[in-house]
């Protein structure tokens, strides 16, 4: 098989030894749009994390047979036109839900001990300069017994609940927005919110969920809330999220997405610069560990496709 990688960039260099048992693998760190065409031509596979494939693509790759998206979400592929053509798509799910939680503390641990804070202060001098053995300059808080409400309740939402359930916090499933009835075990999402000293958000990105947490949203939180996404950026309001910080209305947030990536300069959380916000480029799914689960789904996913079966087939 003829194997094109369009963007191997997004694999950070993890060892592709197991697309090799296939057949020819082509790799190609970064692809633009224009570029795309000619890169295809003669592919049977095509592995692509974010480049984009239409239609217009699938009439140029007159051989291709897969598509395998290096990554959960296929929505930079055409799905309708592939079937049309003919070509099947996978994907994988689940490889990165032990690097998402792990960031998701991170995150938070950070935030709610002012760690970030701290080490910046050493590297400037600040703890030699102290009259005592240590220095507590910045609040410090435990998870412990908070009230930590999980928007999102798949698997990456019931993982995080595990961990925050060891580290004694009080777990609460908030319920999916304007829904009519309350399932159990869940709690209303306004109610949820209101008594929410954590949020953390694992739901995916549809029209019901972008936007959630906008200025009404995050007026509902308790002024020493902290709100944590590693989600999608598009679910927050990113400029209601920067005015909520900018005037204390919550206490801190950490995010890990943006709603356009790579970041623009001018984005509010780009612009601000408030020691209440932890900002990281949309690296919680990115572990070591996780890119090389990721790509061993996907040679799972080849191997199926080869044998006749429909493992992780979206189409």
């Amino acid at each position: 098989m003829n194997i094109v990688v369009l963007d191997a960039a997004t694999l950070a260099g993890v060892d592709l030894s197991p697309l090799h048992a296939f057949g020819t693998v082509t790799t190609y760190d970064h692809t633009a749009p224009n570029e795309v065409d000619t890169r295809i031509q003669q592919a049977n596979i095509i592995i692509s994390n974010k480049v984009q494939l239409s239609a217009a693509h699938f009439a140029v790759a007159t051989e291709l047979k897969l598509i395998c998206v290096a990554a959960t979400g296929t929505n930079n592929i055409d799905l309708v036109a592939a079937k049309d053509a003919g070509i099947a798509v996978t994907n994988v799910a689940g490889y990165s839900t032990p690097s998402v939680v792990q960031h998701t503390f991170t995150l938070l641990g950070n935030l709610m001990s002012n760690i970030h804070r701290y080490a910046a202060d050493t590297q400037q001098g600040a703890w030699q300069k102290s009259p005592m053995f240590c220095r507590l300059d910045y609040s410090i808080n435990d998870i412990a017994d908070k009230k930590f409400v999980i928007v999102g309740y798949g698997n990456l939402g019931q993982a995080t609940a595990k961990v925050a359930e060891a580290f004694g916090a009080k777990v609460i499933i908030a319920e999916r927005p304007n829904s009519k009835a309350t399932r159990s075990g869940r709690m209303a999402f306004e109610d949820a919110m209101q008594i929410a000293d954590i949020v953390s958000i694992h739901c995916p990105l549809t029209p019901q969920t972008e936007n959630l947490f906008n200025a009404t949203t995050l007026a509902l939180l308790p002024k020493h809330a902290i709100l944590i996404n590693t989600a999608r950026g598009g679910i927050v309001n990113e400029q209601a999220l920067a005015d909520a910080l900018a005037t204390k209305q919550i206490a801190a947030a950490g995010v890990d997405v943006l709603s356009v990536e790579p970041a623009t300069a001018d984005n509010p959380l780009i612009t601000y610069k408030g020691n209440n916000l932890m900002l990281t480029p949309h690296t919680a799914w990115a572990s070591y560990e996780s890119i090389t689960r990721l790509i061993q789904g996907i040679a799972d996913n080849i191997t199926s496709y080869l044998n006749g079966g429909q493992h992780n087939r979206v189409v």
